[in-house]
């Protein structure tokens, strides 16, 4: 993708990230909804629409920014899907659930976009313009997904990560840890400037980068 110009790069880049961070949301609101609580539901944020979770910076701003600069990674984020914890069935249990749903989505993406990699390889050698831009479309969806996967996973708040430890700490523990979250960003964006981050992620997105790879035989 390296060699490709910028408008190429953001036609490839577009849809995947778009989907990507959009039903990550989407999906905590879905599985929140089925452990009880409906106010992702009420306010309309189980829509596939990508127009409902849309934000500004996290998910145009940033990404288009980081293809356009040629960062070497893209990663953002959409309108956070609201969870109210008191409405559900068992609130300590179904928060983890629910965290767990966002992470658990972009892998299934991921195994989604590397079947789409085999059909675009398959239309690539017909000279297909279709092909040649699912082979590349996909394999940013792959990597786009499992980067969000993995960086999720990370257990600093507010990060998905978080909520699940949240979840196995003792009610005073998690209010301790919870504390943190205010300075979340603060605390990623000094890793991701340090590369303390890229270090820490890319072992775990190259192991599941090629697990899904030799599953669809695409090595």
């Amino acid at each position: 993708m390296d060699k490709l110009s910028t408008a190429q790069l953001v036609a490839v880049w577009f849809i995947p990230v778009l989907f990507a961070i959009t039903l990550h949301e989407v999906a905590h609101g879905w599985v929140a909804s089925k452990c009880g609580d409906l106010t992702a539901k009420l306010l309309g944020r189980l829509s596939l629409n990508p127009l409902k979770h849309i934000d500004p910076i996290g998910t145009i701003a940033l990404p288009a920014l980081l293809i356009i600069t040629h960062a070497g990674f893209v990663f953002g984020w959409a309108k956070p899907v609201p969870v109210n914890h008191f409405n559900l069935n068992n609130p300590r249990r179904d928060m983890a659930i629910v965290a767990a749903a966002g992470p658990l989505s972009n892998l299934l993406m991921a195994i989604i976009w590397a079947a789409g990699l085999k059909v675009g390889i398959y239309l690539a050698h017909t000279q297909s313009p279709i092909g040649l831009w699912l082979v590349y479309s996909s394999q940013a969806g792959m990597m786009i997904n499992i980067w969000l996967m993995v960086l999720n996973l990370i257990p600093i708040p507010p990060l998905d990560g978080s909520r699940v430890v949240a979840s196995l700490l003792t009610s005073k523990a998690a209010q301790i840890y919870g504390r943190i979250e205010p300075f979340g960003i603060i605390i990623l964006l000094v890793l991701v400037y340090t590369n303390i981050l890229t270090a820490m992620i890319a072992q775990p997105v190259e192991f599941v980068f090629s697990a899904i790879m030799n599953l669809f035989q695409l090595t």
